[in-house]
């Protein structure tokens, strides 16, 4: 067996809320479980100039740059706070892995931005620095997303049972573990992200806190039928998405106007889980259970909402703490994993998920 060594996971997802880290241990690629976490937010400057860089704009080049220097600083200052929480040393961690901010996704054209730079990072925690995770992927044919199925199956997968993870961040995205097939998955439409713009739009509140607002709201049938019908959620996977399809701008044209914007919020909390749960049962009809993770599983009225659309097809709901990791620290150990297995010289099959040509060594490294 190899001996213990420590890793790093950096994450910010598509709600661009701030930084989760995550300090792991792993035996080779082996996964033994996280030890610390720490997590940064964003400021809402930085956020809105990030939710900018969406649309093309004039100086756009120079502006990405000097985020990702800023993005580099934050997180930086995530793993110091990591490496306090846990008391020991950077010398002692073997790598760190930094997803980046993702601020563009266009698989169909081959490319995906994730916005860091991971050279500077590198510099300014003295550790061995693994980034640009999904380049090749997609330079293998892939969507370069979801990434994080492979890792679910090294985790979470059973030998005995069907099993999903529902990862419910900006965007929601399942894996599928079967019990003896490799993994696959892909990404079944929003989940927090048009809520929380919403709420953003009509409260002023960053998000809908335990679902209480939407509770106060009723479902609009015909919006919600309106906008499961987009092709999106039609389409057969290999599949991802992202801010430049479900935007609000994608939700004002099913709007009239008119709208309560509780009954609004109500009926985005539907369609989030409806489409999670069709994905589900249409991809994966002999799951058993899910597995949810991400910040959508704090919202309760949400996992309320899952669990009885669920129960309907004799299918189980828990949240990943059931299988010994922290829903919300989920994403970012993935990338402490995909670290390892960049410095191990282990290539990951992610193309199950992806459609890619084959399995691939993800990241790019800068060595400390």
């Amino acid at each position: 067996m190899q001996p213990f060594q420590y890793y790093i996971g950096l994450m910010s997802g598509t709600s661009m809320d701030g930084i989760d880290a995550v300090l792991a241990t792993l035996s080779g690629t082996k996964w033994r479980g996280v030890s610390a976490h720490a997590f940064i937010a964003y400021p809402d400057e930085l956020k809105q100039h990030l939710l900018a860089l969406q649309i093309p704009a004039h100086n756009e080049l120079a502006q990405a740059a000097l985020l990702a220097q800023q993005l580099a600083q934050l997180n930086a200052q995530a793993v110091s706070a990591v490496l306090s929480h846990a008391r020991i040393k950077p010398e002692a961690i073997t790598a760190l892995g930094c997803h980046g901010q993702t601020i563009r996704h266009a698989p169909q054209q081959h490319y995906s931005i994730q916005l860091m730079d991971w050279a500077l990072l590198a510099e300014l925690t003295g550790i061995t620095t693994v980034g640009d995770f999904r380049s090749r992927d997609l330079a293998a044919g892939g969507q370069g997303a979801p990434l994080v199925p492979a890792f679910h199956q090294a985790v979470f997968a059973s030998t005995q049972q069907s099993r999903v993870v529902l990862n419910l961040g900006g965007i929601a995205n399942i894996s599928v573990l079967p019990p003896s097939r490799p993994a696959f998955g892909f990404d079944t439409g929003p989940a927090n992200m048009l809520m929380d713009a919403w709420v953003q739009l009509h409260w002023q509140q960053q998000y809908d806190h335990n679902g209480t607002l939407a509770s106060n709201g009723q479902i609009i049938v015909s919006l919600l039928q309106s906008m499961l019908s987009d092709a999106y959620f039609a389409q057969p996977y290999p599949k991802s998405t992202g801010r430049d399809l479900f935007s609000l701008n994608w939700l004002s044209h099913y709007l009239s106007g008119r709208e309560n914007p509780a009954d609004v919020l109500r009926t985005l909390l539907e369609l989030s889980a409806q489409t999670a749960v069709s994905a589900i049962i249409s991809a994966a009809p002999h799951t058993e259970c899910v597995y949810v993770c991400g910040g959508g599983s704090q919202n309760m009225l949400l996992m309320q909402t899952l669990r009885q659309l669920l129960s309907r097809h004799h299918i189980t709901l828990h949240t990943t703490d059931a299988l010994q990791l922290p829903a919300q620290l989920v994403e970012a150990a993935a990338f402490a994993w995909l670290a390892s297995c960049w410095y191990q010289r282990q290539p990951v099959a992610t193309h199950f998920a992806t459609g890619a040509a084959g399995a691939r060594i993800p990241g790019c490294g800068y060595w400390a």
